[in-house]
């Protein structure tokens, strides 16, 4: 298993600090944090909501973070902007909304065909892939807290069955990441919108299919009352960082032991969000299942396209992106050496 006991401890450790003196002389720090998906939302809500108040009392309230739902404060599409200018703290989201400013953040959200929860935190923990982030969010005044982990997605919701590799030629499709520019290789339209924006979309037939996340969430997004093909696995996101972005400022604004607290409440926050993640599926199947949803398993001959599309992707992206590549390659030669372990040690 990939938590350990020490993890705990170090957060455990850390909780306790409220009572110390340098928490008590430290200044108290009040946070504008809008989040790019609504409290509503299965797991991501939730484990947003679980991280403020974390935060809070960890630090003892000296870091007090207040919660704003997605476009209260300025459009969902534009909190990176309003983060790095300082017009907004913080944002709640996952590096893969950023990618145009450049596509090298989809690699520390999820990749498809990409790593499981413990092989990517471990990456992203020890294997330099967290460095990297942040080497790269400080281009743009931006200071990076991993803050959330979620398990594997489904792949989609569709209106029709999908039953050959020329059934989705011509579809117009909800995509995120890089899966997006897989779909593309296979000629679906694809576009990225907002969770609040997919239900109206494909009701109205603006779009004819939709991927957002795992069952608890697309469970309260309502999909199932206007498509009712529901496709797994998801190839697309095995395993998804969400991140905390904070001001550059405004994080230099917190005291070491503040921003320790800060640090440990996320590593807290990501153990949670992956158990729940995991917690969270059987019973929204079981309530999907009983709405009348047809469950779907692509076979080996649409996994097989998806992959031939994804490794054309990626090859093409690191040709035009620098940043993109030293992720890439970083990721693939972690992978290479973490597969001596995995092929031995886990059942499969």
């Amino acid at each position: 298993m990939w938590l350990r006991a020490s993890f705990f401890g170090l957060v455990l450790m850390v909780m306790a600090l409220p009572g110390a003196d340098a928490t008590a002389q430290d200044k108290r720090i009040r946070v504008q944090m809008q989040s790019n998906f609504a409290s509503t939302v299965g797991v991501l809500g939730p484990n947003a909501q679980y991280t403020v108040e974390t935060i809070k009392k960890v630090t003892g309230g000296t870091v007090d973070i207040r919660f704003f739902e997605p476009g209260a404060l300025v459009p969902a599409s534009q909190a990176f902007d309003a983060v790095s200018s300082g017009a907004l703290d913080s944002a709640w989201a996952t590096p893969g909304f950023w990618t145009g400013k450049d596509i090298a953040f989809a690699v520390y959200s999820t990749v498809p065909f990409g790593p499981d929860g413990g092989e990517y935190l471990a990456w992203m923990k020890h294997g330099g892939g967290e460095k990297l982030l942040q080497a790269l969010y400080a281009k743009y005044g931006i200071h990076s807290m991993l803050c959330n982990l979620i398990a594997p997605e489904a792949s989609g919701w569709f209106r029709k069955e999908i039953k050959t590799l020329d059934d989705l030629k011509g579809l117009k499709m909800r995509f995120f990441g890089l899966g997006a520019n897989v779909m593309q290789k296979l000629g679906v339209a694809t576009q990225l919108l907002q969770a609040g924006e997919i239900y109206q979309a494909l009701q109205l037939g603006t779009i004819d299919a939709t991927e957002f996340s795992m069952p608890s969430m697309d469970l309260t997004l309502g999909f199932h009352q206007v498509a009712k093909y529901y496709y797994f696995p998801g190839w697309h996101q095995q395993s998804t960082f969400g991140d905390m972005i904070w001001n550059k400022a405004k994080w230099d604004s917190l005291s070491e032991a503040q921003k320790a607290q800060v640090t440990a409440s996320c590593d807290s926050a990501v153990l949670n969000g992956f158990a729940l993640s995991e917690y969270a599926q059987f019973a929204a199947l079981k309530e999907l299942k009983d709405k009348g949803v047809n469950f779907m398993t692509w076979d080996k001959s649409f996994l097989d396209a998806y992959k031939k599309a994804w490794e054309e992707v990626a090859n093409e992206q690191a040709q035009k992106s620098p940043e993109f590549k030293k992720a890439w390659d970083s990721l693939k030669q972690f992978r290479a050496d973490y597969s001596i372990w995995r092929e031995r040690a886990y059942l499969r």
